[in-house]
């Protein structure tokens, strides 16, 4: 997921062209690089595309890009030591069977679908291993994108939800990793088979979804939800429940 990249005068070409790094972007993020490496050497290893999701989460705003981008490394080392979080860590989120990744959206973002019937909060591992699961899927999702792509298109399929599924702290808590250790890699979410219950969990949520993500969220309507899916998503890389031709894959095997 981070990989050392150059950053000489030759890249800076490189990035405006094929990463869409304007010239503005690249100073700030050699910026932020000599910023942060002063107080974590260790994140000499990022590459220039992790400090940008960073720096544009933050509108640019170089002093708060920094710490933001320090919080993360600081929460990495804490959460992920190893490195990464293995299927083993979380048998109690993976046995719910409600998290799958796909196919890809004509821009080329991976496609992921959720099912928030299908999630109940687990009194087994409890809110850390739900944690552990959000992360697991973040890394996985983030560790199959195509090269030059760094975002991904979920479909949030609430079917079936209801008060047994609602689990405030899990939302929050997924909602708040996404943000904060995840930034600028949803695209978009499509979020459909909406319960009218459902709405009651929606309304406390909102309030913690940043102005950006807010943008990337629609809801669809169910006569429509076939019709507005195909805008983005070609039938051959649709999943065949929404009238595509591809098999749900979870996501640890995927």
């Amino acid at each position: 997921m981070e990989g050392k990249e150059g950053i000489g005068a030759s890249k800076n070409s490189v990035l405006r062209n094929k990463d869409g790094s304007n010239e503005e972007e690249h100073k700030k993020i050699l910026q932020i690089r000599d910023l942060v490496e002063k107080q974590d050497p260790a994140s000499k290893d990022c590459d220039n595309l992790t400090i940008r999701r960073f720096l544009r989460a933050r509108d640019l705003d170089i002093d708060k890009a920094c710490a933001m981008f320090l919080k993360y490394r600081k929460w990495r080392r804490t959460f992920i030591p190893n490195g990464s979080i293995s299927a083993s860590e979380i048998p109690n989120e993976r046995a719910q069977n409600k998290l799958f990744m796909q196919g890809t959206d004509k821009s080329g973002r991976l496609i992921t679908v959720v099912f928030g019937g299908r999630h109940y909060h687990n009194k087994i591992g409890g809110l850390e291993e739900f944690k552990r699961f959000v992360v697991f899927t973040l890394e996985k999702i983030s560790s199959r994108m195509p090269p030059g792509q760094e975002k991904f298109v979920a479909i949030a399929d609430i079917q079936g939800w209801g008060y047994s599924n609602s689990d405030m702290r899990g939302y929050l808590a997924s909602l708040s990793i996404l943000q904060d250790y995840y930034p600028e890699r949803l695209g978009k979410m499509f979020v459909v088979h909406v319960p009218y219950i459902f709405m009651a969990a929606w309304k406390m949520v909102y309030p913690f979804i940043d102005e950006k993500t807010k943008k990337k969220i629609v809801f669809v309507e169910n006569k429509q939800l076939r019709s507005t899916l195909l805008k983005d998503i070609d039938e051959s890389q649709l999943p065949e429940i929404y009238g595509g031709k591809l098999k749900l894959v979870p996501i640890q095997d995927s």
